[in-house]
């Protein structure tokens, strides 16, 4: 299966070329391409990002977010399969086989990498982490889910899931939309612990309280809205 990789990036000159070089790293041997929709930065990334090979640069004239730069990424790709990776060096490509070896055996369509099954983590922030296990608690109510970790990064797709889900969200909200319309397909969906690596606001963590309430109201909404 050819792999797809989606990397949405906003003001990560700090980190791009390293979360790049590790993504070729963990991609070697397979057939794959790397997609890097840039979303209107505006510190330098874009100019790390013209000295690159190997790399496909979409770029968005100004800020959208996540949401939107996964979309336009999603709507790019040539792959059998698609990996969503931050470019914040949170996640760590290492954990690419973890997440494929259940699409790549045959049993699931969408794979989410769990930050809560066992892997090692930083420890940063309880007040963060209860918000997302609260968020992930009401997903699978309003879902009929059992995953433990709704908002992680590492979401992982069969082509044929993605093409049949139109994503409306333009910032963080699109985790819980996505996870609401992966649940109304009724595809096979697994889980696998990865690694994490979490940052502080300080040192550049973007995601804050004002997504965290548009996420509720993503959970509600994405449960009666295609």
């Amino acid at each position: 299966m050819r792999i797809s990789v989606v990397i949405p990036v906003f003001n990560e000159q700090q980190t791009i070329v390293e979360i790049l070089s590790r993504v070729h790293r963990a991609l070697d041997g397979r057939e794959s391409e790397i997609v890097v929709v840039d979303d209107g930065s505006t510190d330098g990334t874009r100019d790390a990002l013209r000295s690159l090979e190997g790399v496909r640069v979409i770029l968005h004239e100004h800020n959208q977010g996540k949401g939107a730069a996964l979309r336009t990424g999603f709507a790019a790709v040539t792959g059998d399969v698609v990996i969503v990776q931050d470019a914040d060096l949170e996640y760590d490509p290492r954990d690419y086989p973890k997440l494929l070896e259940p699409i790549d055996d045959g049993r699931a369509d969408v794979v989410f990498g769990s930050r809560f099954l066992g892997g090692p983590h930083r420890v940063l922030l309880f007040w963060h982490y209860m918000a997302n296990k609260l968020l992930t608690w009401l997903s699978n109510i309003f879902n009929n889910l059992n995953l433990s970790d709704m908002e992680t990064g590492y979401k992982v797709f069969r082509r044929s899931v993605l093409d049949k889900i139109h994503i409306r969200s333009d910032r963080f909200n699109f985790e819980p939309e996505i996870t609401a319309k992966v649940a109304k397909t009724r595809c096979r969906v697994y889980e696998v612990p990865i690694s994490y690596s979490g940052r502080t606001y300080d040192e550049g963590k973007k995601i804050g309280a004002r997504d965290g309430v548009a996420a509720l109201w993503a959970i509600i909404k994405f449960r009666f809205v295609d």
